[in-house]
């Protein structure tokens, strides 16, 4: 590939994408609001998510462009964060879609995020691309309509994937060094219950299943960015617990997670929802996960 362009491309999963492709792409362009200095193939252009600028002429030519622009769910669920969650999506899709149209040759795709939790809270029903139960609340509220933002888009010379992605694990961020250093200092115990199902995918699967959907044509629509193995909090905690050999770790029930909720400013949702996610598609159309088991995640990610 000659060039991929990677809007919101400065955080985690941003950061997780250059790291994989910049062996693999001659340019990786990346759209941000505070541009960083550019580094070996690796350009930082400036854009403010939700207005047309210089920005829309480097999608010209472009093998693929990723959307990842949105603010964090990792905070209070008010309403002014609340309008920044859904409008930082809403926006930035409907001005790329804006951009793509000005396009004499446009990107061969358009990857857009989305989110596993769409689906509704489940413990028994695994839940697939075709047969999976969209659930109800805000976050499921942001889903739909940023899915809906981005499929309004239409243009035959453009294939475009809502990637549905879950808890992406990696060593430099996400979910995964917050709940490390919880375990390190006793506190990796189950929360809530430990029975809620966690749906989660190693980084490097993640790129690598990014780089495959580019790749394979035939793949379109919503696409479930997952691990083929759901685990619950307890396993979860059980397993970083075990490769950290640490033995105990104190649980937290969910007054004790509200509470502590309150004071780091975020959501007991990104605790305590039952995600029971399947990657139904990716592996019928042949993708293989480096990383399919939890254990063998966690040893990678934890190994010096």
């Amino acid at each position: 590939m000659n060039k991929i362009i990677i809007a919101g491309g400065t955080g985690f999963l941003g950061s997780v994408l250059i790291d994989h492709f910049k062996s693999k792409v001659k340019s990786i362009m990346v759209l941000s609001r505070t541009p960083k200095k550019n580094t070996g193939n690796t350009t930082y252009i400036q854009w403010d998510g939700k207005t047309m600028g210089n920005w829309v002429h480097h999608l010209e030519n472009a093998d693929a462009l990723i959307n990842l622009t949105g603010k964090s769910v990792d905070c209070r669920y008010h309403d002014k964060n609340k309008e920044a969650i859904l409008s930082s999506r809403i926006d930035s899709t409907n001005i790329l879609g804006q951009g793509l149209k000005t396009c004499k040759n446009p990107p061969k795709i358009w990857i857009n995020s989305s989110t596993a939790t769409i689906y509704e809270d489940s413990r028994n029903q695994e839940m697939d691309e075709e047969n999976g139960v969209i659930g109800t609340g805000f976050s499921v509220h942001v889903a739909k309509a940023w899915e809906r933002e981005f499929f309004s888009f239409s243009n035959p010379e453009i294939r475009q994937i809502a990637l549905r992605t879950s808890i992406v694990l990696g060593k430099r961020g996400g979910a995964f060094v917050p709940i490390t250093k919880l375990t390190k200092i006793g506190f990796g115990g189950k929360q809530g219950d430990g029975q809620q199902k966690v749906s989660w995918i190693h980084e490097k699967d993640f790129a690598r299943s990014v780089e495959y959907i580019i790749k394979n044509e035939n793949i379109t629509g919503v696409i479930n960015i997952v691990s083929p193995t759901p685990t619950t909090n307890s396993e979860l905690m059980k397993t970083i617990r075990k490769v950290l050999k640490i033995p105990f770790g104190i649980p937290m029930n969910k007054t004790l997670l509200e509470i502590g909720a309150r004071i780091i400013k975020t959501e007991t949702e990104l605790i305590l929802k039952s995600r029971n996610v399947i990657p139904k598609k990716l592996m019928e159309h042949g993708f293989t996960f480096h990383f399919p088991t939890l254990e063998n995640t966690i040893h990678n990610l934890l190994k010096k």
